[in-house]
């Protein structure tokens, strides 16, 4: 009954997080077009302004409250789907969501050319909806041997070095107990660093244990390797092959146009923007993501795009002519800031000034840099005021 309304090219059709109702339209062969997407206007408009779920724009823009799905299907074990609501209350939810959109669009529509975004908007973050969409569907096939196969490496891995961390602290421990670690590192060895986080347990993050491993100590290392190893396994060798789909075969991710303040998008159930390459153990579980017989996966990246963006926005003549000579930015900004020679240059020296490039880009604070890449504030803020006096 709606295909042809949803089809006529003639007929705008307005919507929020289009992507979701197009996804869905998609599966009955039914392509909805042409749109506009008011989550879609906000981000564009306010990329840095909270969330652009529907329900806050409303209260932001128009000083309405709607109706949450909670109201109207329950909350937690209780919660039913939405075909299983009376039809009353399902009424009056869905009509205010249409009309809570349109009212939204007639508020953003016209502040788009006025503050200069229609550009981004139309040309940019509309266009994408479709092609998220069509990503999503087609998703991504893996090698499920593959990765049970490195699933049992690195438990056999792990279980190695469990017995390395019981022999360096003279008694088996649960390894993946924070309390238990801290306890010997820094009560029973008394090894420097040690503070303790507001229940009283000694911290054992990351940054803290490899500012420990780096002035030599075993035994810290040693927990890092273990949790590496754990955090592959939990989260990618033995968790993807949850996600694929039955009737499919393939992996479908999600991509999230408008949940980031820097204009990336994001991924989830699962992240397939965070898979591992720093480590040989990362590169393998890359491995196992594969083409169909017959074909490729081509992997294609702008080299350095936000940097030569930066550089003709910005019009800084170094920074300009770095790029026309062919050289490398991030290895430039490592020796400069690190004083090491480019000329064999440690591939992790160059990445910590990949995201100190990258990070100041994109207005990070010193905090930040410092949460990032593991090192003190003072640290981080040192590195942010130095590179604005190159």
């Amino acid at each position: 009954v709606l295909r042809p309304m949803l089809e006529d090219r003639g007929t705008l059709k307005v919507g929020h997080n289009v992507k979701y109702d197009a996804s869905i339209l998609a599966l009955y062969d039914i392509n909805v077009g042409p749109f506009d997407c008011t989550m879609c206007m906000s981000y564009a408009l306010d990329a840095g302004r909270g969330n652009h779920g529907m329900d806050d724009l409303s209260v932001r823009h128009l000083g309405h409250q709607p109706i949450s799905f909670a109201e109207v299907a329950g909350k937690g074990k209780g919660q039913v789907t939405f075909d299983k609501v009376a039809l009353e209350p399902a009424t009056a939810y869905a009509a205010e969501d249409a009309d809570v959109t349109l009212r939204l669009w007639r508020v953003l529509k016209p502040r788009l050319p006025a503050e200069g975004m229609a550009t981004v908007y139309e040309t940019l973050e509309r266009p994408l909806i479709p092609v998220l969409s069509r990503m999503e569907a087609r998703g991504v096939a893996i090698d499920r041997a593959m990765l049970s196969r490195l699933s049992s490496e690195f438990a056999q891995g792990a279980a190695r070095i469990e017995d390395e961390i019981a022999e360096l602290a003279g008694e088996r421990l649960n390894v993946g107990s924070p309390k238990q670690m801290g306890d010997i590192l820094f009560g029973r060895m008394g090894l420097p660093g040690g503070t303790k986080t507001a229940t009283g347990a000694w911290s054992t993050k990351a940054n803290v244990l490899e500012e420990l491993a780096e002035a030599g100590h075993k035994l810290p290392q040693k927990i890092l390797e273990w949790r590496q190893l754990a955090k592959l396994r939990s989260t990618y060798t033995d968790a993807l092959p949850s996600y694929v789909n039955p009737r499919t075969g393939r992996v479908h991710t999600g991509y999230a146009l408008a949940a980031t303040t820097t204009g990336r998008l994001s991924s989830s159930e699962p992240n397939l923007q965070n898979i591992p390459i720093r480590t040989e153990e990362g590169r393998r579980i890359r491995r196992a993501f594969v083409a169909q017989p017959g074909t490729l996966l081509v992997s294609a990246d702008y080299s350095q795009i936000e940097l030569r963006l930066l550089a003709e926005i910005a019009d800084i003549p170094t920074l300009r002519q770095a790029f026309r000579d062919g050289l490398d930015i991030h290895a430039m900004t490592a020796s400069e800031m690190f004083g090491v020679p480019v000329e064999g240059m440690p591939s992790e020296v160059r990445r910590r000034a990949k995201a100190i490039n990258f990070g100041i880009i994109y207005g990070i604070s010193a905090f930040g840099l410092a949460n990032q890449r593991g090192i003190p504030r003072e640290e981080a803020g040192l590195y942010i005021r130095r590179y604005f006096e190159r």
